[in-house]
């Protein structure tokens, strides 16, 4: 029986004709049936929430600061820079560990064990959060969003490596669409109910002490996406049995010194990536208050009106992407309609 170092987690479970997949295992019973075997479409597809939940709990999570604004500013009795300093304590990680993250994943983890490693992280992460808002210490707090950055974009870049390898190239932008609407629906959830949590909690636990027990409620959104990674891990393991993926020895070999041969357009992506969430997320962070306070809106309506950036489907855009093909057109498209928000 070949065990799991004998397969190479980063061959495509869609073979290509080139591959050596002429001996596959011979599945019976249960195994066999389209819901059961990684050759057929149903149980790909069958597979696709699991993928998509991995960042459902790092996106729920990463914004409840913002669905709280107001209340953490007065239970911990903090100004605007410190709140915002709890992003900033997110994001500094990940301005070298995403790329090391990638690196980890190819050569050291592999795509099963760097998931679930790095959907820890992100648990770890937030009950540090949760219990440095409980016991009222803000430089807990900052370590706990410090950690829970450490694997959150790791975690959605072994995401994306699952879709690439499960699904072919004409799937793949509606796949990233559905991961990112998945995402997205974590996010907006968490703008819409945990204000009304921590409402529920207050009423017998005020203060700091009743802002830490919401923050750990919402932590096993993160332990769901950990339990997703788990049971991902072991039907990549399995497929990878089944297909006989071809010897690690025989995989492409990834080296740090790659990067220095990535394309120009490689590096003109990643800026307009930056350029645009700078402009975005920065202001989502923050939104609540400026609704409530320019507006008069209260929190519900402010939380609801701050998420609807999140609200606007990707599945249909990824949809009509693999249609057309012409990614430069839409991207460009993005930038034009995105300034009418403005307006």
């Amino acid at each position: 029986m070949a065990t799991n170092s004998d397969y190479d987690e980063r061959q495509p479970i869609i073979a290509n004709k080139d591959s050596d997949d002429s001996n596959p295992v011979e599945l019976t019973g249960c195994g066999a049936s389209i819901l059961c075997d990684p050759r057929k479409n149903v149980h790909r597809y069958l597979l696709l929430p699991l993928m998509c939940l991995l960042s459902f709990g790092s996106y729920f999570c990463y914004d409840n600061p913002a669905a709280l604004q107001d209340t953490m500013k007065k239970d911990l009795e903090i100004d605007t820079a410190t709140f915002s300093a709890l992003y900033a304590w997110y994001s500094w990680p990940n301005v070298i560990l995403c790329f090391f993250g990638g690196f980890l994943i190819d050569r050291v983890f592999g795509i099963r064990m760097g998931a679930i490693i790095f959907s820890a992280f992100v648990l770890a992460g937030q009950l540090v959060f949760a219990m440095g808002a409980y016991v009222n210490q803000l430089w807990l707090m900052d370590a706990g969003r410090f950690i829970f950055g450490i694997g959150g974009e790791s975690l959605s870049a072994a995401q994306t490596t699952y879709a690439a390898l499960w699904f072919n190239d004409r799937e793949l932008n509606l796949v990233f669409g559905v991961q990112l609407s998945f995402s997205r629906v974590g996010s907006t959830v968490n703008m819409n109910s945990m204000r009304p949590l921590y409402d529920a909690i207050t009423a017998t636990t005020s203060g700091y002490q009743g802002l830490g027990i919401a923050l750990f409620i919402a932590s096993s959104t993160c332990l769901f996406s950990l339990l997703c990674a788990i049971v991902l891990g072991y039907y990549d393991w399995r497929a990878g049995k089944i297909l006989n993926r071809a010897s690690m020895a025989a995989g492409e070999k990834v080296r740090l010194v790659d990067v220095k041969d990535f394309p120009p357009s490689f590096w003109l992506i990643c800026i307009i990536c930056v350029a645009y969430y700078v402009a975005i997320f920065p202001f989502i962070s923050l939104g609540l208050v400026f609704f409530e306070s320019k507006f008069d809106m209260d929190p519900d309506s402010a939380n609801a009106i701050n998420s609807l950036v999140y609200v606007i489907s990707a599945v249909q855009c990824g949809f009509m992407i693999d249609r057309t093909g012409r990614n430069i057109l839409w991207v460009v498209g993005s930038f034009v309609v995105t300034p009418l928000d403005t307006s």
